[in-house]
Parts: C-alpha cells; sequence; structure tokens
C-alpha cells in the first residue's frame, strides 16, 4: 500500500470517527475511554467554547448567505507518544471536545487505534443505530396515507 492510499485511508477512518463522537454525548464517550488504560497525554488547547458562521443557500443551489452564527467548543489533545487530536463539538461542552480530541489522537497511534476502535466508536456506531432506528419507526408510525376520492357526476 503506497503512502498516499495509506494516508486517505487514515483520513477516512478518523473521519467515520469523528461522526460518530461528534453524535454521542460527552457521559458515553467517558464512560468508554475508562474501559482502556490511556496513555499519557497533555492538553494543546484548553477546551474553549465560541461562534462559527452558519452559511446557507435558498433551494440547495442559491447564492450562500450568512444563515446565523453557532456555538461550538474545541480542543486539542497530544499523545506522550507525539499523535496530536483535534475535538470540535456543537455547543458550550467543552470536556466533550477534548475527549473528543483525545479519542482522535488515540485513533491514530498504532498501539491504541484497534482499541479505541472496538472499545469506543463502534460501541457508540451501534447506540447511534439504534436511535436513529427508533426515531425512524416513531416517525414511521405517524404517517398518514392520503388519497383522493373522486366523486360520481349522477
Amino acid at each position: 500500500m503506497d503512502s498516499l492510499s495509506q494516508h486517505s485511508n487514515q483520513q477516512a477512518q478518523r473521519q467515520a470517527a469523528m461522526a460518530v463522537l461528534a453524535h454521542a454525548e460527552a457521559g458515553e464517550i467517558a464512560a468508554r475511554l475508562r474501559t482502556i488504560p490511556l496513555p499519557g497525554h497533555q492538553d494543546l488547547r484548553e477546551p474553549e467554547n465560541g461562534l462559527v458562521m452558519l452559511r446557507g443557500r435558498v433551494g440547495g443551489d442559491g447564492a450562500p448567505f450568512n444563515l446565523g452564527e453557532a456555538t461550538v467548543s474545541r480542543a486539542a489533545v497530544r499523545l506522550a507518544s507525539g499523535e496530536v487530536g483535534f475535538g470540535y463539538a456543537l455547543g458550550r461542552d467543552g470536556e466533550k471536545a477534548r475527549l473528543i480530541a483525545l479519542c482522535d489522537a488515540l485513533v491514530q497511534s498504532r498501539d491504541f487505534g484497534a482499541a479505541i476502535e472496538r472499545e469506543v466508536i463502534a460501541p457508540l456506531r451501534e447506540q447511534l443505530m439504534v436511535r436513529r432506528n427508533r426515531v425512524a419507526e416513531e416517525t414511521a408510525a405517524t404517517k398518514v396515507d392520503f388519497y383522493t376520492m373522486v366523486r360520481g357526476e349522477g
């Protein structure tokens, strides 16, 4: 496997992990991380809150416009082995951003990447899918089929 495809594979793995972690609760992530002996790590950037501008388009293809601002938290963590992870979370949950950054760094680690996938990411992904399926079922239960009845003349 060449260097470019290996880098691309690692990026895809990190993106998939971040997608799951972004939808998980901070307590769920912390509980999963407690099952793993964590390596030494330090905060490169303490969790901090800020704003990002949300952009939208009319009809999905119109000219972009500024929709408004959203609060986000961000953090950065470095493992003792040198891997750096970054975490962003919608809202003002700095601890969640720090946990996501720690998981991001661990996913990149040769020693901990598989354990994080197995013990943290996979169970959280499964919980997320169960929640989404439950919401889809609840939504489907409220579906109403409308039909038009044609009146006969006569």
